[in-house]
């Protein structure tokens, strides 16, 4: 089996250097945010359900407001992200806040002792067997090469009857080049994509100097790995457009829904999936 230590390394590395810039950027508006606006975009809020009472498990948070969002809806969450900074900065920020969520910096595949045949404890010990609801959500998954270790995780930490919901970028997307001027990569996850010295998604920050690693996966992958794990879908949903600025030539033809340009209406952008644990 291959090792992949090497690849979480580096793009820890990189995560660490985007929290610095992310933080500062207006695509995150962390000063409007702690004034007490809610991060979340109206597409999970429509389609996740009410969290209020419930505990909340979120995959991959970057540095939570998110996850510290679902806590102002009155959810009881636990955020993990493989960036120590950016884990770092969510404690600052929960804590300047007086909010009540737990934020753990580790790979999710090390959520499951069983992934690493160790005899660890998990990072969740002692904060509840399972969660009502798993969530993840934008520009996640990309950085896992398997995704039937991930659902297995979502599947072992979910309540029967829980919650598993996610939103994302679409696979079609991460087909095309950084300008979106033709077909690059594989739809399906048939190879590692190696990038360098890129530009973050946010402003600010120039290139970042560095290695990422990253694998696409299609929806069937995405599906059956769910499936497979024990979880019956209940929706799944294709948008036509971002609600983030976030891809290169974005337009925004309505408020708050963007597409990119030239493909307008043509090309899916988002898919979002809700799960139920059987």
């Amino acid at each position: 089996m291959e090792n992949y230590d090497h690849y979480f390394a580096a793009n820890k590395e990189l995560w660490n250097k985007r929290t610095a810039v992310h933080k500062d950027s207006s695509f995150y508006d962390l000063a409007n945010f702690k004034a007490g606006a809610i991060s979340l975009t109206p597409i999970e809020l429509n389609e996740a359900g009410d969290v209020k009472g419930k505990s909340l498990l979120h995959l991959q948070c970057h540095f939570g407001l998110d996850t510290m969002s679902w806590s102002r809806l009155g959810a009881k969450c636990t955020g993990v992200d493989l960036s120590d900074d950016a884990i770092n900065l969510a404690k600052e920020i929960n804590e300047e806040l007086k909010l009540d969520v737990n934020f753990i910096c580790c790979n999710i595949y090390d959520l499951h002792p069983q992934n690493k045949n160790t005899s660890k404890a998990s990072p969740l010990e002692g904060l509840g067997e399972a969660f009502d609801i798993v969530f993840t959500s934008y520009g996640t998954i990309g950085w896992l090469p398997d995704l039937d270790k991930w659902a297995a995780i979502i599947s072992h930490f979910l309540k029967p009857g829980g919650i598993f919901y996610m939103a994302d970028f679409h696979p079609v997307v991460w087909m095309f080049d950084d300008d979106f001027t033709h077909i690059k990569y594989y739809y399906e996850n048939k190879e590692l994509i190696v990038m360098e010295d890129q530009p973050t998604y946010t402003d600010g920050g120039g290139n970042l100097t560095g290695k990422e690693y990253s694998w696409n996966h299609s929806l069937g992958e995405v599906l059956n790995a769910l499936i497979n794990a024990g979880l019956e879908i209940k929706l799944f949903n294709e948008h036509m457009y971002s609600p983030y600025s976030n891809f290169s030539g974005s337009v925004e033809a309505e408020k708050g829904k963007w597409y990119i340009k030239g493909m307008e209406g043509k090309i899916p952008i988002v898919y979002s999936i809700k799960a139920i644990k059987k």
